[in-house]
């Protein structure tokens, strides 16, 4: 189904464009132009934490237990095509995305909020160290491979949100745009569940 970069891109992509509280604060400080760039700096370093986290220890537990990769796989697959089945309903009911009007000034309150949203957040741990982790691990060999494909998806992602806002705070602020994304999405993710179940 593709070398693992792509495949890492494409999955990591997927679980990052969902609308979440960490997408909606870097689109609301791109809109304001309110430290940007490090917003975006500390979104794509602790994606690419994370990441590697997820690897590298998926990696030594299925080395010291070889049994957890059955475990991992229909566990990672049957997450997967759950995220697609939540992405198809919000697609069926979109929602617009308005950013809040107040937000953090100072560039100190400005970092710790971005870093609450990411690092307190529970399915940022799903989405990266567990998901990502296992499905890399699918690749035996090529797992560090897909995780650069999955970490260029986060910085590409992350520098045309908040760099991108302004042009794009109408186009994110219609139903329309998230139920295109969120179709594509949902397609995205049942099918690498269906793959991963079946591979």
């Amino acid at each position: 189904m593709g070398s693992p970069l792509v495949l890492g891109f494409l999955t990591s992509f997927a679980l990052i464009a969902a609308i979440g509280a960490q997408n909606a604060f870097v689109l609301r400080q791109g809109i304001r132009g309110e430290h940007v760039l490090a917003v975006v700096a500390v979104c794509t370093v602790s994606d690419i934490l994370l990441i590697t986290a997820g690897i590298a220890g998926f990696g030594a537990l299925i080395s010291a237990h070889p049994e957890a990769i059955a475990l991992a796989k229909f566990g990672g697959a049957a997450f997967l095509i759950g995220y697609g089945l939540l992405a198809a309903r919000r697609a069926w009911r979109p929602s617009a995305l308005t950013p809040s009007e107040r937000t953090p000034a100072r560039l100190l309150e400005v970092l710790l909020t971005c870093l609450a949203l990411t690092w307190l957040n529970p399915h940022v741990y799903l989405d990266t160290v567990v998901l990502l982790g296992a499905l890399a691990n699918e690749h035996r060999d090529g797992r560090w491979l897909f995780g650069v494909g999955a970490v260029t998806a986060s910085a590409v992602w992350f520098v045309s949100l908040g760099l991108g806002a302004r042009r794009l705070a109408a186009l994110f602020a219609t139903p329309t745009t998230w139920r295109v994304l969120d179709g594509l999405i949902a397609a995205t993710m049942i099918g690498l569940g269906m793959w991963m179940a079946l591979s």
